[in-house]
């Protein structure tokens, strides 16, 4: 080979490296919707502006006002009623395609990770209006989002409505407004999927290992024999999928929800009026007491789930990774101190316990609660899961500042056992 074009090769080639490395390190802009490359583009997609869980319905609405201005008519905000205490009930539709999903977040005020998971779905469609891979979703799937259908719950951050009602167990009486309205645009659109997004309690493992449970599936069930139909058989098609996907992120920390019939719930309803229904619980993981690691998950999950309905792809999934999934066992305590004697300054009698804490909760803003813990259990708490364990032997502390469901700081629980 001459000179001439041996240095044309080796240039050629060098360009070649350089152009593949670039395209590489730049996956934000590709739009590509392969789980690894949201995963690690997200926080370029990200709502910045919703930092924590505590968001309220006038927050939610101004995000909403923004997103639809940005999306430059793709998307539509249609209220569809009104809560008890007369907040709107938003309806979110993306697309045009014929197959319908459904999402609803927030039936349960206080349970809001997917609901900000939703928002940075909205945000990374309008940023990749011009992705091939965006232009299939919006062509083949039409995505109906109600981001929040609780928004008295989330005013007050509540797991129930302002009348004190349990949605998810208000699918038949239909008692509640937030009720009729989900299962009026159930009805109205007739959704191929759903999602039906929740938190769970931050602090329950996983029962066959004792790590903590991140992410709960639940196809649910349609009746009490567990009746697997062609409906509830795609949901765990694409249950199996999102385990398939979530493993590569939080592998032995995905659980199967309890799948025991409860025929008051939306999840097991809708599964049974023909919509093929996933349910997605958010619980906890380590250092995350906002579950923002979680939204990150959520956001991840439903965008891969969304491209797998568009391509039919999810129909290939191995059902048996969903249904050998292992069910949460009983809760882990963020703390324990182990072998305090805890005394009373009336007639009681002193006794040597275990303290089991939990992530506690503020009245203000979610930051607030960073450092605090609530007292969850007292008693013998040697076989109890925790995260963290302190040996408290020999120190003494007041029964009155210690009492179940008080909140302390955790800087103040360490100088106590000083």
């Amino acid at each position: 080979m001459s000179h001439f074009f041996r240095d044309r090769f080796i240039l050629k080639s060098i360009f070649i490296i350089v152009l593949v490395s670039a395209m590489s390190s730049f996956p934000a802009l590709a739009g590509s919707m392969d789980p690894r490359s949201l995963y690690d583009s997200y926080d370029t997609y990200r709502l910045a502006d919703v930092s924590g869980p505590r968001m309220k319905h006038a927050e939610l609405i101004q995000h909403l006002e923004k997103l639809q201005h940005e999306m430059k008519g793709v998307m539509s905000i249609e209220v569809v009623g009104r809560s008890a205490e007369g907040r709107t009930i938003n309806l979110l539709t993306l697309g045009t395609g014929k197959k319908k999903i459904l999402f609803w977040s927030q039936m349960h005020g206080d349970e809001p990770t997917a609901t900000m998971a939703l928002l940075d779905i909205v945000s990374y469609v309008g940023k990749n209006l011009g992705s091939p891979d965006v232009q299939r979703l919006l062509k083949e799937t039409t995505l109906l989002i109600i981001p929040m259908l609780n928004p008295d719950g989330a005013e007050h951050f509540q797991r129930w409505n302002a009348q004190g009602i349990d949605i998810n167990r208000d699918a038949l009486r239909l008692q509640s407004p937030e009720a009729r309205i989900l299962k009026k645009v159930r009805d109205q659109h007739i959704p191929e999927f759903g999602f039906n997004l929740h938190d769970m309690d931050a602090r329950l493992p996983v029962a066959t290992t004792g790590k903590l449970a991140a992410i709960a599936l639940l196809a649910p069930a349609i009746d009490s024999a567990n009746t697997d139909t062609p409906v509830r058989v795609k949901a765990k098609k694409v249950a199996a999928l999102i385990t398939e996907v979530l493993s590569r992120y939080i592998p032995g920390h995905i659980v199967r929800y309890d799948d025991s019939y409860e025929r008051r719930a939306f999840g097991d309803n809708i599964q049974k009026w023909g919509t093929s229904t996933v349910l997605i619980e958010s619980g906890g993981w380590k250092d995350d007491p906002d579950k923002l690691f979680l939204r990150k998950l959520n956001y991840v999950t439903l965008l891969s789930a969304i491209t797998a309905i568009a391509g039919k792809t999810y129909e290939k999934a191995d059902i048996s990774k969903y249904e050998t999934l292992p069910e949460s066992g009983k809760k882990i305590f963020d703390l324990i101190v182990s072998g305090v004697t805890l005394v009373s300054s009336d007639t009681l009698p002193s006794a040597t316990v275990d303290i089991g804490f939990v992530q506690g909760r503020a009245r203000g803003r979610s930051s607030d609660s960073r450092t605090l813990l609530q007292v969850s259990d007292v008693g013998d708490l040697s076989t109890s899961p925790t995260l963290e364990r302190w040996n408290a032997e020999g120190k003494k502390l007041s029964m009155e500042a210690f009492r179940l469901g008080k909140n302390i700081e955790v800087d103040s629980i360490a100088k106590k056992l000083r």
